[in-house]
């Protein structure tokens, strides 16, 4: 097999193409021949020993893969050699071969590509347990999303019209804020790269303008930093704040603003979601196939890359200069 590995602590030019043995599943496990991955944010924190999982050396990154399984370990059942999968590693995706616990492996509809199935289960996971389960966004309420150009955020755009929100996308650049209106976005934002005060009261002011006078439901916050208070600011009375990341840095938040506005302060924490919770996931997981189904959400992939080019993907991730998602490919 060959797989990009992280051995030792670096940005994405640190990354080395490797040939290693074929892994051989172990009980309870199947091995997935990948043939797409997806790529997005944690990995870029990853390999920098700045996520809060730090892998032993050495070690591939991607957390998102799909394939079909070539080998099944001793005590599997209900999973087959040939099966179409996707899986969520954690990492270890940036390979040819991946050996993983069957339990986290969930069978594709035979019509969903393999690059679309490895670009599916993490940003359109996060953005349904965030807006469903989290925020319990009504139809007819608003929806603020910050860094909606991004993989999350282009899912978040697209659930948020499935559950008949007005959508407000705030986005960087007038190229990223086209893109959100090609998926369905009602209203966009571009904000400044870097704000000051003044800049921040501005963008609360905007936002303000367009979810209406009594301010905005929900906001999804990808972003962090101080772009977080503004949207703050601008929540209508029992708004709920979605914290889903904060590549921009971790904001620091006055809280008497959730007093004067009765508001929500809510995390948003996926992966531990699914394993607190497996039934709820599956029922998310069944929803989101059928919404893929009836052309509701897709994947929307804007650069595709072979493994041995996982450097130039990593790199697009943490420049924040990826509209929708990055797949990896192994053919």
């Amino acid at each position: 097999m060959k797989a990009m590995l992280s051995t030792a602590p670096g940005g994405p030019e640190t990354l080395e193409l490797t040939d290693l043995p074929d892994p051989a599943p172990r009980k309870g496990e199947v091995r997935i021949r990948v043939r797409a991955a997806g790529v997005n944010f944690p990995d870029t924190l990853m390999i920098r020993d700045l996520y809060q999982v730090k892998p032993p050396r050495p070690f591939a990154p991607g957390g998102e893969v799909a394939g079909e399984i070539d080998a099944v370990g001793e005590g599997v059942s209900g999973l087959s050699v040939g099966d179409r999968v996707l899986a969520l590693s954690g990492f270890g995706g940036f390979a040819t071969h991946l050996t993983i616990d069957a339990g986290r492996v969930i069978p594709i509809p035979d019509a969903m590509p393999y690059e679309d199935a490895a670009a599916f289960i993490f940003t359109y996971g996060t953005s349904h347990h965030a807006l469903k389960d989290r925020a319990h966004l009504k139809q007819g309420e608003s929806l603020l999303i910050l860094g909606a150009a991004g993989g999350v955020g282009a899912a978040a755009i697209e659930l948020g019209k499935a559950a008949g929100a007005k959508v407000i996308a705030a986005v960087s650049s007038d190229e990223k804020a086209t893109f959100c209106k090609s998926l369905g976005a009602d209203e966009t934002i571009v904000y400044p790269r870097e704000l000051d005060r003044d800049a921040q009261k501005a963008l609360s002011a905007e936002i303000k303008k367009l979810a209406g006078p009594d301010g905005v439901d929900v906001v999804y916050d990808a972003v962090g930093g101080e772009y977080a208070e503004p949207a703050i600011r601008a929540l209508a009375w029992e708004g709920r704040f979605l914290v889903v990341g904060f590549p921009a840095g971790i904001p620091k938040i006055p809280l008497n603003l959730t007093l004067l506005k009765g508001s929500q302060i809510v995390g948003v924490f996926w992966g531990a979601s699914t394993m607190r919770d497996p039934k709820g996931h599956a029922q998310n997981v069944s929803e989101l196939f059928a919404l893929y189904a009836e052309g509701k959400i897709k994947p929307q992939i804007s650069a595709r890359f072979p493994l041995a080019q996982a450097a130039e993907a990593l790199t697009l991730m943490q420049d924040r200069k990826v509209m929708g998602k990055v797949v990896l490919t192994t053919d």
